[in-house]
């Protein structure tokens, strides 16, 4: 009986340092996701956001309203506004980072093909 108490023990102490190691992995995992560099979105920050957000509530409140001609034009207004915004950030981010390409061209040619190669796997 003795040795059983003891193995069953010896299991759950094992069992436990499992299950720690894979919380702690998870945890490494996700936060090494956070930090890795990628292209897909990088235009995307705040402003982008609260126009979506805004384009959604006048979306909303179209809807919600019996979708009254005002309520619609100023959907639409939101829509055009916040795609614009979106627009000119993924124009800006692009020609930053053609600029960085046509940089490392003549500096880290390397680096450049990386940056290429990123690109041409698509997002």
């Amino acid at each position: 009986m003795d040795d059983e108490d003891r193995y069953d023990n010896n299991i759950n102490e094992k069992l436990e340092n499992i299950k720690t190691i894979i919380k702690e992995t998870k945890q490494q995992l996700i936060e090494k996701d956070e930090g890795t560099e990628t292209f897909k979105n990088k235009w995307y920050n705040e402003e982008c956001k609260f126009a979506i957000e805004d384009m959604k509530k006048a979306r909303e409140n179209w809807l919600i309203k019996e979708r009254s001609e005002k309520e619609e034009q100023e959907y639409h207004h939101k829509r055009k506004e916040a795609h614009k915004i979106i627009m000119n950030k993924k124009k800006t981010y692009m020609k930053n980072v053609i600029k960085s390409i046509e940089e490392d061209q003549k500096h880290n040619t390397r680096k450049m093909y990386q940056t290429v190669s990123q690109f041409k796997k698509g997002y």
